[in-house]
């Protein structure tokens, strides 16, 4: 008898299983809702795949709608960012991108609904008073003075707050629910507010805008959504996101579509995500952009060469709980190294470089030699390398005076250029400053790659680059933004602990092979790491590479 393969599912997963059991008819539909007020980070990625999964799952449906319900913040930019990156993760939506903002006539006659069956009224109240009569988490609201003004009353005013006959922020339409209500959230709610800011979408046509917690649920219960995913803040949210759609009209029982699911946002342990901390990196020059490599916003995981498949693995393994976790930023990078493998061109590059004389090799001359295009996967084929006298190495690749076990080169070793010959140091040259800056070498033309040579054996391999036909390049070599021994942020001050070799710029010499390929494009440099031609930077005449990531770790997947 053939097993059944066991399939485990997030209890997500399962609340949709069970929605199906009890009948529905309704097409599952999911979104991914963003604001357009900043670039998205990578916990934003782990939202936009799960809920494009349960859609693709399902045979369902899955919408991209901005929530620009506050244009005070909104740009552009941010939305075309935001749909450049979803798209890049390949999270195909359904139809044309959507706006809440499309959706503020239906907003505002939802809450002319509620006015005229005396759910909502008009209040005069400053912010600052309405903060004070909320009360606290152990003390009941009070109940506002405007708050029994007639339906008719709260029509008339509601109008004029839509025709422009009120200063921004003197009256805000409240929800009557309950200010004795155990949950805040409940105590009628602001729902709207008189602004007069020219929006992204809409232009001047309103100067009121609608509270996110009452737009939100009209959006998507008029986009038909089954399954409102959000992260865990927004759980004490929920009664308020039910009673919207309920008092509104769209729906009957909170059981009933569209309905709210909460799951635990994606920390990354010593990473920045904070828009606001982003933001005041970008603005103080700290940072070149929301794309900065350094940064882990979607677009500069992109830029440093991260996959949509390797954030798609890292989101695989860090599943969907309902209860808050810290993840380390190396499974991410585990998941970028285990993605690249079997996909990148090993090419060889040398980033701080110092000269090799092979004393016995003719002037003048270049062979070309076969090297494998990827060792680990051999349907990348072999490229061809230049090979002459002279060739730039690794400054770490040789000692004066070498400890112990250390293999390359030193005076009288001998070790094997990868993919050439066995060379032995013969002598070496200094600077002014003691500084080494030459290698003199000779080589044994018995011993080339390929031929089987068996005559000895030597205990190191270097990489090399030669000299007259190395591409000269800029390196970015990337570490942690924030110090990890101090944590991302100074407990007394709020300030973010700023790791000032954050970044470091070298000039790289690249085997010529590099030249076929265009910017975006990843590889393993030899020995070193893996690395992506910059999207921003590379010019015509002068590459620029980004670190990705560096060869080796010592992380480990749990068992």
């Amino acid at each position: 008898m053939e097993e059944k393969e066991v399939i485990s599912k997030n209890f997500i997963e399962r609340i949709i299983d069970k929605d199906i059991e009890n009948g529905i008819e309704a097409k599952i539909i999911t979104r991914f809702p963003p604001e357009p007020n900043g670039y998205l980070h990578v916990g934003h990625a782990k939202s936009i795949l799960l809920n494009y999964g349960l859609a693709q799952k399902y045979n369902g449906a899955f919408n991209l709608r901005f929530d620009d319900t506050n244009p005070v913040k909104e740009d552009i930019e941010f939305v075309n960012s935001i749909v450049a990156d979803v798209e890049w993760l390949g999270a195909h939506y359904d139809g044309e991108v959507k706006f809440a903002s499309n959706y503020f006539e239906d907003m505002y006659q939802a809450a002319i609904r509620l006015i005229k069956k005396g759910k909502a009224y008009v209040c005069d109240l400053t912010p600052e008073e309405i903060r004070e009569y909320r009360g606290t988490l152990t003390e009941p609201g009070k109940e506002s003075p405007y708050r029994n003004r007639s339906v008719e009353e709260n029509l008339a005013l509601f109008e004029g707050m839509k025709n422009g006959e009120f200063e921004d922020g003197s009256k805000v339409l409240r929800a009557k629910i309950d200010m004795a209500s155990s949950n805040i959230n409940m105590r009628d709610p602001i729902l709207y507010r008189v602004a007069r800011i020219t929006h992204h979408n809409t232009g001047d046509q309103w100067c009121i805008y609608p509270m996110y917690d009452f737009a939100h649920p009209i959006e998507d219960a008029v986009e038909h959504i089954t399954h409102s995913i959000c992260t865990l803040e927004f759980e004490d949210h929920r009664p308020l996101y039910d009673w919207v759609v309920i008092e509104c009209g769209y729906k009957n029982t909170p059981e009933e579509f569209p309905k709210q699911i909460e799951f635990a946002k994606l920390y990354l342990k010593n990473v920045v995500t904070g828009k606001r901390y982003i933001k005041k990196l970008v603005q103080d020059g700290v940072v070149d952009g929301w794309d900065d490599p350094r940064l882990v916003t979607i677009a500069a995981l992109r830029r440093r060469g991260f996959t949509p498949d390797s954030l798609k693995k890292f989101m695989d393994l860090v599943g969907v709980a309902k209860a808050d976790s810290s993840v380390d930023y190396a499974m991410l990078e585990y998941c970028i190294r285990d993605d690249l493998k079997l996909k990148a061109p090993r090419v060889m590059a040398v980033l701080d470089p110092i000269k090799l004389v092979i004393d016995n090799y003719p002037e003048g001359e270049i062979e070309y030699l076969p090297a494998s295009t990827n060792m680990e996967n051999p349907e990348l084929g072999t490229h061809m390398v230049p090979f002459g006298r002279e060739l730039w190495i690794d400054r770490e690749d040789f000692m004066e005076e070498p400890p112990k076990k250390y293999f390359r080169l030193f005076p009288g070793n001998e070790v094997r250029l990868m993919n050439a010959y066995f060379v032995k140091c013969v002598s070496y040259e200094k600077d002014e400053t003691g500084k080494v800056t030459t290698v003199h070498c000779t080589y044994d033309p018995e011993t080339k790659n390929g031929t089987g040579f068996t005559g000895r054996k030597v205990k190191g391999t270097i990489h090399w680059v030669e000299a007259t036909t190395a591409v000269e390049a800029t390196a970015r070599l990337y570490e942690n933004l924030v110090d990890e021994d101090k944590g991302v942020y100074n407990k007394e001050t709020g300030e973010m602990n700023l790791n000032p070799n954050s970044l470091q710029v070298v000039t790289t010499y690249i085997e010529p092979f590099i030249e076929e390929f265009k910017p975006g494009d990843s590889f393993q440099f030899a020995r070193t790491g893996y690395f992506c031609i910059d999207t921003k930077d590379t010019t015509e005449d002068q590459l620029v590479f980004n670190r990705i990531v560096s060869l080796k770790s010592s992380f480990k997947l749990p068992k």
